[in-house]
C-alpha cells in the first residue's frame, strides 16, 4: 500500500490540510468500513495505522484477533509517540 495512493483513495488528495471537516469525516468513515471488511492482515494493519495517525483507530484488542498483530500495533504506537 502506497501512502499517497491511500490518501487519494479515501480523501481525493494527498494533502489533508486543505480538506473540509466533512471530507475528512467521510474519508475516515470509508476507511473504517474498508478496515472492517479487509481480510488481508498486512492491508488491515496498514489501514489501522493510517486511522491511528488520523486519531480514529479502533481499539487494538477489538481490531486484531492475532496477538502478533496487537503487539505490532502497540509497537507502532510507541514509535509514533517517541517520534513526536
Amino acid at each position: 500500500m502506497n501512502f499517497d495512493d491511500q490518501l487519494h483513495r479515501y480523501f481525493g488528495s494527498a494533502r489533508l490540510d486543505g480538506l473540509t471537516p466533512e471530507a475528512m469525516a467521510a474519508g475516515v468513515e470509508k476507511m473504517r468500513v474498508d478496515f472492517g471488511l479487509e481480510t488481508d492482515r498486512s492491508r488491515r494493519f496498514a489501514l489501522w495505522s493510517l486511522l491511528f495517525l488520523l486519531g480514529d483507530a479502533p481499539d487494538i484488542d477489538a481490531a486484531f484477533a492475532d496477538s502478533a498483530d496487537r503487539d505490532a500495533a502497540r509497537n507502532f504506537m510507541e514509535l509514533i509517540d517517541k517520534a513526536e
